[in-house]
């Protein structure tokens, strides 16, 4: 009986080093098929002369126009702008009360964020002009801000902000870091 178990023992120790050197020689690896399997793919959808409108709670609060969008699936979607946007800011009774114009926007879905850089200009209503190389646009507060240089001009105002500034949507409020500039004071001495 032992030498039964003997021979069945090695017969299967033989056929295990057979199964495992074709499993070795099956598992070849090319180097072209590896990087095909693990090589991240960027896909890019590309859209022209596109004019989309934004709402929320059922009311228009955005119109964009672009020549161009490329919406690039990865990891953290994303729809870029490469060749200029503008941009009309909507109030609650669906008047323009700014517009913007940029040269370039990166729109990050998840984020509800639009970054904008190159001759970033925002414009409302009243005339009142808040310009930057680069700026954020925060859609759901309703807010711009940066942190480089920014400056905003009225009629009677020119300010730099040395480190940025954060303002609404339609520049009714408009705070800055180290700013510098000329703002004209009324004969009563009190700002508004």
């Amino acid at each position: 009986m032992n030498k039964v178990l003997t021979i069945i023992k090695k017969y299967f120790y033989t056929a295990a080093l057979i199964m495992g050197c074709c499993f070795f020689y099956a598992c070849e690896n090319d180097e072209r098929q590896i990087h095909e399997l693990t090589d991240k793919v960027i896909e890019v959808e590309e859209a022209k002369n596109i004019n989309t409108l934004f709402s929320q709670e059922g009311k228009m609060k955005a119109k964009l126009t672009a020549p161009l969008m490329l919406r690039v699936l990865t990891d953290t979607l994303y729809v870029e702008f490469p060749n200029s946007l503008h941009v009309d800011f909507y109030n609650d009774s669906t008047q323009i009360e700014s517009w913007l114009d940029s040269k370039y926007g990166k729109y990050f879905e998840s984020l509800d964020k639009v970054y904008l850089r190159d001759s970033v200009i925002v414009i409302n209503i009243k005339g009142d002009t808040l310009r930057a190389p680069d700026l954020w646009w925060d859609q759901k507060a309703k807010i711009f801000y940066t942190d480089k240089l920014a400056e905003y001009h009225t009629k009677d105002k020119h300010i730099f902000g040395g480190k940025g500034l954060e303002a609404t949507q339609d520049m009714s409020t408009v705070t800055f870091k180290q700013p510098t500039g000329e703002v004209g004071v009324p004969k009563s001495g009190v700002l508004e």
